[in-house]
C-alpha cells in the first residue's frame, strides 16, 4: 500500500542502482571466495544464512545493541499519540514503538518492510524536544519506513559487514605468523583478506553515498507531510548541538548504527571526514528545509506555520 509520504523517484533510482552494483560485487565476492577456499557449499551456505539473519532479525539486533525496548501506550502515551497521528496522516501501518534509555538525543527506524518496522527514540531526545519538534523527527523516521530505504540499507550493508568480518578474522588469526601454516595456506588467506578489504571499501563508499541522499529525502518528505519544515529544522539544530556536547566515549557504541540515526553520533566532524559520512552536513539539511519553508510560505521562525 502506498503511503501519503511524497514519493521520491531519485531516491528509488539510487536505491536500485546501489543494490544492482552491490549485487554484482556480491556475486564476484562469493565467486572469489569459492575459488580461493575451494568449498562452494560452505561459502554459499554461510553467506545465505548470514544474509537471511540480517534481513529477518535486523530490528531485534538494532534494538538490542542500542538498549532499546518496546513500550506500550500506557507507559509513553504522548509518544504513541504522535506516532498514531502521523501514521493516520500518512496512511501507513503503525510501527512498533520503542525507547532506548540513552542520554544521546537521537532516533532511528529499522525493519524489513512497513508491516514489520520499529521506530525507536532515546530518552535523551524525549527530554530535549518540544512536542512539535518530536513530531518532525518521527515523521522523518517514518518516511524511511514508507520509502523502504531502511530495508535497502539493511541489505546493502550486509556485504560490507561480511567482508569486514573476514578481514578481522584474517588479521586476528595471525595468518602470517607462528609458522603453523604452510606457505600456500598463508597465500590463500592473504588473497582472501585482500579481496575482502577491496569489497569492504567499495561497499562502504556506495552505502555512504546512498545514506547521505536518503537523509535529505527523509527531511524533505517529513517537511512536506507535516507542512512545518521550520520545526524539523529546529529539532535538527537542537539535536546536533546537544550531540556535540555528549562525551565521545558515550557515542562510541552508537557509531556502528550511524546510518540509521536521525543525526550521526559523531559530534563535530572534520571537513574531510564528511566525504565518508552517513549523513549530509547540518548546513545542507537546513538549507533544504529553508527552501521548502519558502515554497510553502511558512514563517521562518522555528515552530511557526
Amino acid at each position: 500500500m502506498q503511503s501519503r509520504f511524497r514519493s521520491d523517484r531519485r531516491l528509488t533510482a539510487r536505491m536500485g542502482v546501489t543494490l544492482f552494483l552491490l549485487g554484482l560485487l556480491y556475486v564476484g565476492f562469493v565467486a572469489a571466495l569459492i575459488v580461493l577456499l575451494k568449498s562452494w557449499v560452505l561459502v554459499v551456505v554461510v553467506a545465505a544464512g548470514l544474509l537471511g539473519a540480517q534481513y529477518w532479525f535486523s530490528d531485534r539486533v538494532a534494538l538490542f545493541a542500542m538498549r532499546g525496548r518496546v513500550v506500550e501506550r500506557e507507559e509513553f502515551p504522548e509518544l504513541h499519540g504522535v506516532v498514531d497521528r502521523l501514521c493516520a496522516i500518512a496512511d501507513m501501518p503503525k510501527p512498533v514503538v520503542a525507547v532506548s534509555d540513552m542520554e544521546m538525543p537521537n532516533a532511528f527506524a529499522t525493519g524489513r518492510n512497513p508491516d514489520h518496522a520499529v521506530v525507536c527514540v532515546t530518552t535523551g531526545l524525549l527530554r530535549r524536544l518540544e512536542p512539535d519538534e518530536l513530531e518532525g523527527v518521527l515523521a522523518h523516521e517514518l518516511s524511511h519506513v514508507a520509502h523502504k530505504d531502511v530495508a535497502v540499507i539493511t541489505v546493502a550493508s550486509f556485504l560490507g559487514v561480511i567482508a569486514g568480518l573476514i578481514v578481522r578474522f584474517a588479521f586476528y588469526s595471525q595468518v602470517f605468523g607462528g609458522g603453523r601454516r604452510d606457505q600456500n595456506t598463508a597465500v590463500i588467506f592473504a588473497a582472501v583478506m585482500g579481496v575482502s578489504a577491496a569489497v569492504y571499501a567499495i561497499s562502504f563508499l556506495l552505502i555512504r553515498a546512498l545514506s547521505r541522499y536518503r537523509e535529505l529525502a527523509a527531511d524533505r518528505a517529513a517537511a512536506l507531510l507535516t507542512g512545518r519544515p521550520s520545526v524539523l529544522a529546529s529539532a535538527l539544530t537542537k539535536v546536533s548541538g546537544d550531540i556535540a556536547r555528549i562525551p565521545t566515549r558515550d557515542l562510541r557504541t552508537a557509531q556502528a548504527f550511524n546510518a540509521f540515526y536521525f543525526t550521526p553520533a559523531l559530534g563535530r566532524e572534520p571537513s574531510v571526514a564528511r566525504l565518508f559520512s552517513t549523513h549530509p552536513s547540518l548546513e545542507q539539511r537546513l538549507d533544504q528545509l529553508a527552501r521548502i519553508s519558502a515554497e510553502l510560505g511558512e514563517a521562518a521562525a522555528p515552530g511557526g506555520g
